[in-house]
């Protein structure tokens, strides 16, 4: 028996993909690269360095050891774990952070603000949770369920006077299918 489509000599569109609530790496698919920055990098070790998967390259800080990363993605998601790296194999552990704050949804976020407002969550970091093999920080996936953005401060290091970062990378899943970017401002 032929089917409908095969009747008409055209070919039926494939089945739309099934959400099986999978988490997968964010960064690299859900990313809106114009909207993110980080506050306080050094000109030479950038935080879009954090991206291309060389922990020699990483980020550092410049003038001290706090950083502000914004990160921005093109939809809403749901945000289930993040991945903090070492710098460069780890040959500079001082430079590993130790307590980073993480705030959802912030626009403009500055060092003042990271300061005076409460986090979203804390994270705790030591010298192994930044190991290549390590796992991720699960989140309290309650309060990650509609990100926008999310602003990483790194508020403290192992003792040196920058901080250091090899890579980043955030799981979680998106909430629906709609691109921020498909929308047009009004007025």
């Amino acid at each position: 028996m032929a089917s409908i489509a095969g009747m008409q000599g055209g070919d039926a569109a494939p089945p739309p993909p099934v959400d099986d609530g999978s988490m997968v790496e964010l960064i690299s698919s859900r990313l809106d690269k114009a909207e993110c920055y980080c506050k306080n990098e050094s000109p030479n070790f950038r935080y879009t360095n954090l991206f291309i998967g060389d922990s020699r390259l990483g980020l550092k800080s410049d003038a001290d050891e706090q950083l502000l990363i914004q990160i921005v993605f093109n939809e809403i998601v749901k945000v289930h774990s993040i991945k903090f790296g070492e710098f460069n194999g780890g040959t500079d552990p001082e430079l590993n952070p130790s307590r980073i704050q993480l705030f959802i949804n912030r626009e403009s976020m500055g060092f003042e603000d990271a300061e005076d407002v409460p986090a979203t969550q804390v994270i705790e970091l030591t010298a192994t949770d930044l190991k290549e093999d390590a796992e991720p920080k699960k989140l309290k996936f309650v309060k990650f369920q509609r990100v926008r953005s999310i602003s990483i401060f790194v508020e403290d290091n192992a003792g040196g006077e920058i901080s250091a970062l090899g890579s980043l990378k955030i799981y979680g899943r998106p909430v629906g299918t709609t691109n921020m970017k498909d929308f047009k401002k009004q007025g």
